[in-house]
């Protein structure tokens, strides 16, 4: 039986490919809101003489910068420990297909692909740049070539979570980060899970990574008969900005 190599979580955090911020009109809009909050402290005491204001101002201006500092550490260091803790503690094979929904330019795709030696995983993705800064599959084949991942094992498709080109039960691992919250409607997520199902094989797992929606992901699995369907917080590291906008994972198994 094939074996997964012998990777720790703080082995395959360490990445040496470059994936970009997500949503990167986010932490920009709160380091511009936070610095024009610093300015109207200033001018609140100097200009205006309203004490009371600058506090508040000052109050809200360090929240904001806060939350940037928060959401660019999550973006570009966190959610790589964290994922690396999730897959590692998988304990995989090493020979499993899998997929990964909303791929990007690879941050979880190619910890999953490093944990395949003989495996193989399939990236799905609209290549949308509002949802990822420079986000195209040229970027996330640089990647892996950075990462040492080989490319035949990485399969990279242009295409809808709604109606993923792959087979019934292809799947022993279906993966997804912060991605399905990005489909508008609530059909469309519930299509996406639904995607997500239909891939696995009997006894096959899945994980999903998701600010929004992960309760009704959750109550959709159970629905649609997955097993220890279970809902947890993913901690600070995960946090795009504030505890208020924190990842959580929902994790399932397809029944034997």
């Amino acid at each position: 039986m094939a074996e997964s190599p012998a990777i720790s979580p703080e082995q395959l955090a360490r990445r040496r490919g470059d994936y970009g911020f997500d949503a990167p009109y986010v932490p920009i809009t709160f380091a511009v809101i936070g610095v024009a909050l610093l300015g109207l402290t200033a001018a609140s005491v100097w200009l205006f003489n309203q004490p009371v204001l600058a506090v508040v101002c000052a109050i809200y201006a360090v929240y904001m910068l806060l939350s940037a500092g928060s959401y660019i550490y999550t973006t570009r260091v966190g959610k790589f420990h964290v994922w690396a803790g999730l897959l590692t503690g998988l304990r995989l094979r090493g020979d499993e297909q899998a997929a990964d929904l909303g791929c990007g330019r690879g941050a979880v795709l190619l910890m999953a692909a490093q944990l395949l030696p003989q495996g193989k995983i399939t990236g799905i993705d609209l290549w949308k740049t509002m949802d990822q800064s420079g986000n195209d599959p040229a970027e996330t084949r640089r990647n892996a070539a950075s990462e040492g991942v080989n490319a035949q094992r990485v399969e990279l498709l242009t295409a809808d979570m709604r109606d993923i080109p792959l087979t019934d039960a292809s799947c022993d691992l279906v993966l997804s980060s912060l991605a399905i919250h990005n489909i508008p409607s609530a059909s469309g997520r519930a299509q996406a899970i639904d995607e997500a199902v239909r891939l696995l094989r009997p006894g096959g797992r899945l994980m999903i990574a998701d600010i929004r929606a992960t309760s009704a992901y959750a109550e959709q699995l159970r629905q649609r008969g997955m097993a220890n369907v279970q809902v947890r917080n993913l901690g600070w590291r995960f946090w795009y900005g504030s505890p208020f906008v924190a990842a959580k994972l929902v994790s399932a198994e397809k029944p034997m």
